[in-house]
C-alpha cells in the first residue's frame, strides 16, 4: 500500500490556496525579482525614511537609521537610483546641496512599507510599543494613505 498524501479537496472559488496559483504564465517570480532590489540590507529602511519621514539629504537618512554606515548608504542610494526608485537632485547655485527625491516607482513601495508596519505592529507589539499592545495601522498612521492601504489589505 502506497503512502500518498490525501488529495486536496477544492472548496470552490473561496479557497484561499487557489488565490496563490497564478492565472498567467510567469517567467520569474515577482516576489523574488522585487527582493533582488528591496531585499538588500538597509534598503527598506532607507525607503522608509525617504517616503514616510520625508528625509531627502544624505546626512538626514544616515542619522535616522542607527547602524547604517556612510559607505553602505552611498551604495544603496546608487542602487535605488539605478533602479529608478529615487533620483539625485543637485542645486547648482550656492553651496553644493544634493537631495534625493523618491520617484513614482519608489512611491509604489509605500503600501509594502505600510504592510511591514502593520505586521510588526500586530505580531511584535512587545518590541514596538511601550504599552506592548498590538495596534492597527490606522491607530499608528491616521493619515489617508495608511487608511487606504489598510482598507485594501486588512
Amino acid at each position: 500500500m502506497e503512502n500518498k498524501p490525501p488529495a486536496r479537496e477544492s472548496k470552490g472559488h473561496g479557497d484561499a490556496t487557489d488565490l496563490l496559483a497564478p492565472a498567467v504564465p510567469i517567467m520569474n517570480c515577482p516576489i523574488a525579482t522585487s527582493l533582488g532590489v528591496l531585499g538588500r540590507k538597509w534598503t527598506i529602511l532607507i525607503l522608509r525614511d525617504m517616503t514616510m519621514m520625508k528625509k531627502e539629504r544624505f546626512s538626514e537618512i544616515l542619522k535616522s537609521t542607527p547602524g547604517l554606515t556612510p559607505r553602505v548608504l552611498s551604495n544603496r542610494l546608487r542602487e535605488l537610483e539605478r533602479e529608478g526608485m529615487i533620483e539625485r537632485v543637485e542645486r547648482k547655485k550656492g553651496p553644493n546641496l544634493v537631495r534625493w527625491m523618491v520617484t513614482e516607482k519608489g512611491n509604489d513601495t509605500i503600501p509594502i512599507l505600510m504592510r511591514f508596519a502593520a505586521f510588526g505592529s500586530k505580531w511584535y507589539a512587545e518590541e514596538v510599543f511601550e504599552d506592548k499592545t498590538p495596534k492597527r495601522l490606522r491607530e499608528i498612521y491616521p493619515a489617508w494613505e495608511a487608511q487606504s492601504v489598510e482598507k485594501r489589505y486588512p
